[in-house]
């Protein structure tokens, strides 16, 4: 990490992605509880109106799931920042521009690393579709 300055600003941009995150989900979980999803629940009256309250319930888990996971990273970054080893890409352990840092505060991997996992994910999903 480059400086005490630059630590305490990423720390605050993570911490205030996280706090987002967290209303985001209490906030969800919230309408699922107290109605939202509940008023669907009570007025389904054949499968096709199942059919939505199962894809909307199945939607809600996928985004919780979602928040879940970026919660983690964040989580991560913030303890490699109190570490020291924030900022490192975990393949090739060079640091990660500061540009991607910006736009992605829990980033794992430089963008080149970054990429040659995306193509072999790709040439995976290829070799499993064959």
């Amino acid at each position: 990490m480059k400086s005490k300055k630059r630590k305490g600003t990423l720390e605050k941009i993570l911490t205030k992605k996280r706090e987002e995150l967290l209303k985001e989900v209490k906030d969800e979980i919230g309408e699922h509880f107290e109605g939202g999803r509940r008023v669907e629940v009570e007025t389904a009256l054949d499968d096709g109106d199942w059919s939505v309250v199962d894809l909307a319930e199945d939607l809600d888990i996928a985004i919780l799931e979602k928040h879940k996971d970026t919660l983690n990273k964040i989580d991560e970054a913030l303890r490699k920042l109190d570490e020291g080893t924030y900022g490192k890409c975990n393949d090739c352990g060079q640091e990660i521009s500061e540009k991607r840092l910006n736009v992605l505060p829990f980033a794992i991997y430089c963008v080149d690393c970054q990429q040659r996992r995306e193509e072999l994910e790709e040439i995976e999903k290829e070799e499993e579709r064959e």
